[in-house]
């Protein structure tokens, strides 16, 4: 596939995830009766910039974003530039700009059910949990080993009623605050009974199990073991210490379980195995060991093309980024979490790597950054979409917009503390996404390390 075909159909699926959350606020802007100054696709200087009417839209130099300026959503009255006529803009009432900040995040979510119903009827490549409900790892201090569910085991019926793969496992014990299952061993067929527990979505679910997946390395951290014992972005980590690996779960156990020893390890590279040498290291800030390779998600099995229904990809989607949430304010895990991080240059890196493997895995991540987006922009603070939102609330309130001063010193700290973060993630994951290609003289064709990654999934 060349690189011209599968750069614009990279900046295509970026460019439209940007541009229906910004035609999200737009659109209700615009029907609200708000001015709307520009429509811009981008930041920095504009390469392409026309006037209609009052509205200047613009595409921007850098593409990592875009922005509508809406003088109106400041909660302060607006003071006119150098050289313009002083004028006082009408007040919008807080819950009309409550809709303006919602509608962003709304645009995504509708283009994110489009993209996950093109997946459901094109299909695309699976991941194991799709086409099964094996257990890939099961946690011992879990209610589910205690019965007696151990790696390898098939849930193969809940309550009496099959299932096809672990997601449907997972609607059908939704349902239920306890659940009998029916699991399939060497042993043959047993039945257990195990308690439900909800997640962090709210969603009932058996918790301490998970499903068979793979350990593709998206990322390896400088300095590590991983990197002086030789493996690299791309590589699928498939036995480790003679043992073979049947979840990304299962090998940070075993690394675990490995501390300070020298132990083997395969790797599948370009289709062949190589074995390497490693020295698991106990990591302080997590409490356990680690080779200090990050993990891509994706989980694609190019031989087996599956049809998720529409609301199991965006539930999907959903929990990863909640979890991920959640990991990032957990002290103990906050630190592996934020190593977890990718910026847009590792967005731009995986949707490469997806389109020249498969348009559809492309699609159907495109899928998946659109639900992060609107999750992500309703943080509760600025400059997001969520700010906003609680600077509305307070005005409902109090009845009174927010001090100005006070407005612009938090939009403007933020803005400034979001940039440097955004320079500093994209600086990261050019360090270890797309350097190592160059010195392992490879394309960039490995799959990248995304911001869904829960700290867990780091060893």
């Amino acid at each position: 596939m060349s690189a011209l075909y599968t750069a614009a159909a990279v900046f295509f699926l970026f460019g439209i995830t940007v541009f229906v959350h910004e035609l999200g606020h737009f659109l209700v802007a615009r029907w609200s009766g708000m001015i709307v100054d520009v429509f811009s696709i981008g930041f920095g200087p504009a390469i392409w910039k026309r006037k209609v009417g009052s509205v200047t839209y613009k595409i921007g130099l850098v593409p990592f974003g875009g922005y509508v300026a809406l003088p109106q959503m400041d909660p302060s009255d607006r003071k006119p530039d150098e050289g313009e006529e002083a004028k006082e803009l009408p007040r919008v009432a807080p819950w009309k700009r409550v809709l303006v900040a919602l509608a962003g995040g709304a645009g995504n979510m509708v283009l994110a059910l489009f993209l996950a119903y093109l997946v459901y009827w094109i299909g695309k490549p699976s991941s194991p949990r799709e086409r099964n409900c094996i257990i890939g790892f099961a946690e011992t201090n879990s209610a589910a080993y205690e019965a007696g569910v151990r790696i390898g085991d098939e849930i193969i019926s809940v309550d009496g009623e099959p299932v096809a793969n672990w997601d449907d496992f997972a609607m059908k014990a939704a349902l239920l605050q306890e659940v009998s299952l029916g699991v399939r061993s060497a042993e043959g067929v047993r039945e257990i009974k195990v308690p439900t527990e909800k997640n962090i979505i709210g969603v009932w679910s058996v918790e301490g199990i998970h499903p068979v997946n793979f350990s593709d390395v998206g990322s390896v951290f400088s300095g590590s073991s991983a990197e002086a014992a030789g493996i690299r972005p791309g590589d699928r980590i498939i036995e480790f210490n003679n043992q073979v690996l049947w979840s990304r779960e299962h090998l940070i156990w075993l690394v675990n379980e490995a501390r300070d020893q020298e132990v083997p390890a395969v790797v599948l590279r370009a289709g062949e195995q190589v074995t390497v040498s490693v020295t698991p290291r106990y990591n302080e800030d997590t409490g356990r060991a680690l080779i200090g390779v990050g993990f891509s998600m994706l989980d694609m099995d190019y031989d087996s093309v599956v049809h998720p229904t529409p609301s199991s990809q965006i539930k999907g989607h959903a929990t990863a980024i909640f979890r991920f949430i959640r990991a990032l304010v957990t002290p103990a895990q906050a630190r592996a979490a934020a190593q977890g991080v990718g910026g847009p240059v590792a967005i731009l890196v995986i949707f490469w790597w997806a389109v020249q493997n498969s348009f559809m895995v492309a699609i159907w991540f495109a899928c998946f950054i659109n639900v992060n987006l609107a999750i992500i922009n309703l943080i509760p603070m600025p400059p997001f979409d969520g700010g906003h939102i609680v600077f509305c609330l307070l005005e409902m309130i109090t009845r009174r917009p927010v001090n100005a001063r006070i407005f612009s010193l938090l939009m403007n700290t933020f803005f400034f503390t979001l940039l440097i973060l955004l320079i500093f993630l994209s600086y990261r994951d050019v360090v270890r996404l797309i350097l190592p290609q160059f010195s392992n003289h490879r394309a960039a064709e490995a799959p990248a390390q995304i911001t869904n990654q829960a700290p867990e999934e780091a060893p």
